[in-house]
């Protein structure tokens, strides 16, 4: 295993989910005195396991038919279309 790679796509990860819908439904589950936190815990681990398979799934198939340096440009364009929509809205 490349460390490298693993430390870069942990801490790219773990930034970019600081903060989101994901992380505050979490812990609006996890505020609910009736419910345990390990299964709050456990269910969202395996919910965001899960969607890291499939992009990871998405994005092994997508590298079979197209170049990485286009899937690179498209996730650019792509981040930086949700930044402007989202100052836009802001």
């Amino acid at each position: 295993m490349d460390w490298k790679i693993f430390l870069t796509i942990f801490v790219s990860v773990f930034i970019a989910e600081l903060g989101d819908k994901t992380q505050l439904a979490t812990m609006l589950f996890a505020a609910d005195k009736e419910v345990s936190k390990y299964t709050v815990f456990l269910a969202a681990s395996a919910a965001l396991v899960v969607a890291s398979a499939v992009g990871v799934l998405a994005g092994s198939l997508l590298a079979e038919y197209i170049n990485e340096r286009y899937l690179h440009y498209v996730a650019g364009i792509g981040f930086i279309g949700i930044g402007i929509f989202t100052l836009y809205n802001a």
